[in-house]
C-alpha cells in the first residue's frame, strides 16, 4: 500500500465538458489529481482552475449547498457539486458537465434567464386582495405549526434548476414551465396568508404548465433540498379540477 493511499487519499481523473462560446463547440479535458475523502467535487474544481487550468470557467457561490450555484451533470446525474464528495461517487473518473436543459454560456456555467422567467411566472409571492394591507400591515401574519407545515416542505427551494435540467418534459418542451415553477405555484397556494390561488390555479390551467407535466418523477429523485416538485404539481393538477367543479382546493379555499 502507497503512503497516499495508507492516508486516504486516492487519485481521480475528471472529464470535464468544455463549451467554448466563440466555436459554439463541446470538447473534453482530463485533469488528474489527488483528493482525500473529504474532497467534493466541486473542491477538485477550484484546485484544478488555481493550479493546472485558469481558463476553466464554473460558477459557484456558497459552497455549502444553500445557494444552489454549482449545479452541474455529474456521472450523467445533474447534483451540486459542492454537495458532491469524490469519493461518493465510487470511481475514480468522475465525468463533469454543464447542465444540459438550460443555454450554455461557457464550460459548466450556464444561463438562468429563461429559469427565473418561468419562475415568476407562477406569482411565488403571496398575494392579497387588499393591497392597502398587504403593504402597509398593522399586525403580523400569524400562523398555527399546523399551517407552516402545509407549505413548508415545498419552501426549502434554493432554485438550482437540477429538477429542470432532470425533467424530461423541460429538455423536450421549451415551453414548458417546469417543475421549479410548479412546486413553487403549489408552495403560496398552501400558505393561510396568501389569497392568489385562484389567480394561479387559472393561469396554470395549461398544456404547458401544469398538463404538460408526465410525471417522470426525476425532478424531486435529484432536489438536494428534498422538495417534492412531482408531488406538487399532482397536487396542483387535482386542485384545478376541485376549483373546476366547486370542490375545496389544498388551502381549503374553494
Amino acid at each position: 500500500m502507497s503512503g497516499s493511499q495508507s492516508r486516504g487519499i486516492r487519485r481521480f481523473n475528471l472529464v470535464v465538458k468544455r463549451y467554448d462560446p466563440d466555436s459554439s463547440e463541446f470538447v473534453t479535458k482530463t485533469y488528474s489529481l489527488e483528493a482525500d475523502r473529504f474532497t467534493t467535487v466541486l473542491d477538485a474544481l477550484i484546485r484544478i482552475k488555481e493550479t493546472q487550468d485558469q481558463t476553466l470557467s464554473m460558477r459557484y457561490s456558497c459552497r455549502m449547498s444553500i445557494c444552489g450555484s454549482c449545479a452541474m451533470v455529474l456521472n450523467g446525474r445533474p447534483r451540486l457539486a459542492c454537495e458532491t464528495n469524490l469519493f461518493s461517487l465510487g470511481t475514480d473518473k468522475v465525468e463533469v458537465g454543464p447542465l444540459e436543459a438550460f443555454v450554455q454560456l461557457k464550460d459548466l456555467a450556464t444561463e438562468f434567464n429563461e429559469f427565473f422567467k418561468k419562475h415568476a411566472y407562477a406569482n411565488p409571492w403571496l398575494i392579497r386582495r387588499d393591497t392597502e394591507e398587504k403593504f402597509k400591515a398593522e399586525k403580523e401574519y400569524v400562523q398555527t405549526r399546523t399551517q407552516v407545515d402545509h407549505y413548508l416542505d415545498f419552501a426549502n427551494c434554493i432554485k438550482c434548476g437540477l429538477c429542470v435540467d432532470a425533467c424530461p418534459v423541460s429538455n423536450t418542451n421549451p415551453s414548458f414551465i417546469g417543475p421549479q415553477a410548479l412546486s413553487q405555484a403549489y408552495r403560496y397556494n398552501s400558505d393561510s396568508r396568501d389569497e392568489g390561488e385562484r389567480e394561479r390555479l387559472i393561469k396554470l390551467d395549461t398544456l404547458d404548465d401544469v398538463w404538460g407535466c408526465e410525471y417522470a418523477g426525476a425532478c424531486s429523485v435529484v432536489c438536494p433540498k428534498g422538495v417534492d416538485p412531482a408531488l406538487a404539481i399532482q397536487l396542483l393538477k387535482l386542485d384545478i379540477m376541485k376549483s373546476r367543479f366547486g370542490g375545496r382546493t389544498s388551502s381549503g379555499n374553494k
